[in-house]
């Protein structure tokens, strides 16, 4: 999804920062007109694939998002393409007058009986803020029931763009969502996420705006150097616990992500594959190879006092380490305190909360806001993780990640994202953007499981992601 080959294409805004950004184009010589001129035809260009000749609908509202609206219907005209306009009300930006003035097909009331193939809602776009109101809702439903195909520019409407909420509920569910100039939050956070349907995005000539957050996309990993070894690739360090199924799933799954030697600190051998070297015995006596680049602790440590023990013992370890599971539950400030290598933590919603009020933070804002103000309160990069995944950095940095395949609903899966994740820590790539590597290889091992996989399989297709991104 992302342009890697165009970082700023990558960039995710909020309202107010895409306002300040189409401002800039217009004080350098553009116009509104010019600019929904360039987002309603670079739409078109998505809508006209979908129809494929068949009737298109397009929902067009009072402001700039309806303007864009009649820039598609006028574009899908020209073309040939059967399209025909609703007008919820009248518009009320010149920019949008000017747009509709220039339609040359027909325009009907709000009371229409439209039906068709596609409808294009453009009723509003990302600067709402307030509920539908009960006429605008109702005759978006109604065209959304009567139409096989739907299309969301910029955002559905009723949908917050920064916090991804749904200011209405019952909403209906797009087939393709196009945004316009830049992504915006809302495309990547839930619930708003789950109405979107497929991405796309239509340039309009924003430049890249510092501080902005990005969309996670795929890493470039290169082979090892010619002269390379298993200690220069990175020696991992994976700490067990009461429940050694759980380190050993992250285990494996790290050994397919890029570290040259991962080695599991266990009670037992027992069901150990026979390529992961396990040591046994005191963690404080085993837990002394210089040679370790990183630590992962959490999966299966448990919560008593030999979990404590063990956790207080890897973040000894002056190397960068990747906490998850129980261990983020265990995990208090005083701990951190003498750490000088970088941390990466990797909560769910539930782990977070627990972070949060470890920190003494009152977990308030979005999902972004609160993976920032934990990265800040404690120095550690959060990977804020689930359906629709955060990652921070305590320096301010920000990214997104696109939805990856809901079957990774399943028992396991962290585990397998906490050892990827380490495994590019491990290979010494620096945290904040090995956390964001993880992440993506995460998603495309579970793309390459399809369906109803176990944390095995998925643990088993990390090699077969990271070839992807050779």
């Amino acid at each position: 999804m992302p342009h890697t080959e165009f970082p700023h294409l990558a960039q995710i805004l909020t309202v107010a920062q895409m306002r300040e950004a189409e401002q800039a184009l217009i004080d350098t010589g553009s116009s509104v007109d010019t600019l929904m001129q360039i987002a309603g035809r670079g739409a078109a260009d998505w809508v006209w694939r979908m129809s494929a000749h068949r009737k298109v609908t397009v929902l067009c509202g009072p402001g700039n998002n309806g303007g864009d609206g009649y820039v598609i219907a006028e574009a899908i005209r020209e073309r040939g393409g059967h399209v025909e306009v609703v007008a919820a009300t009248e518009s009320r930006t010149d920019a949008a007058r000017n747009a509709r003035a220039l339609f040359g097909g027909q325009v009907l009331g709000p009371d229409a009986g439209a039906h068709g193939d596609v409808l294009v809602d453009c009723l509003f776009g990302s600067g709402l803020t307030r509920p539908l109101s009960d006429d605008h809702f109702a005759l978006l439903t109604r065209l959304a029931a009567h139409h096989r195909h739907l299309v969301a520019v910029d955002l559905p409407s009723g949908v917050q763009s920064d916090s991804g909420m749904l200011l209405n509920e019952g909403l209906p569910r797009y087939d393709l969502t196009v945004a316009l100039g830049a992504w915006k939050f809302a495309h990547f956070l839930m619930p708003s996420a789950a109405k979107m349907g497929t991405l796309r995005l239509v340039p309009i000539g924003v430049t890249p705006v510092e501080g902005a957050a990005q969309v996670s996309g795929a890493p470039q990993v290169s082979a090892p150097a010619v002269d390379a070894h298993k200690y220069r690739r990175g020696l991992l360090a994976v700490v067990g616990g009461g429940m050694p199924g759980a380190a050993l799933l992250a285990a494996i799954a790290a050994q397919g992500a890029g570290a040259g030697y991962v080695k599991l600190f266990a009670e037992s051998k027992r069901n150990v594959p026979t390529d992961i070297v396990v040591e046994t015995g005191a963690l404080s006596e085993v837990l002394t190879d210089d040679r370790n680049s990183a630590v992962l602790v959490g999966p299966g440590l448990g919560r008593d006092g030999e979990a404590r023990e063990r956790l207080a013992i890897a973040l000894a370890d002056p190397v960068a380490a990747v906490v998850d599971a129980d261990a983020l539950v265990l995990l208090a400030p005083h701990a951190l305190v003498e750490r000088a290598a970088p941390t990466v933590a990797t909560p769910h919603e539930g782990e977070l909360v627990a972070l949060e009020r470890s920190f003494e933070l009152d977990g308030a804002g979005s999902r972004p806001d609160r993976a920032l103000a934990l990265a800040r309160a404690s120095g550690m990069v959060i990977v804020a993780k689930g359906p629709d995944t955060v990652i921070a950095a305590p320096d301010g940095r920000l990214a997104c990640v696109p939805r990856a395949t809901s079957w990774l609903s399943t028992a396991g899966t962290g585990d397998v994202l906490a050892g990827v994740i380490a495994s590019r820590v491990a290979a010494r790539v620096p945290a904040y953007e090995a956390a964001c590597e993880g992440v993506w290889l995460h998603g495309e091992a579970a793309r390459l499981c399809g369906p109803a996989f176990t944390a095995g399989q998925l643990a088993a297709k990390v090699p077969e992601a990271l070839a992807a991104c050779l």
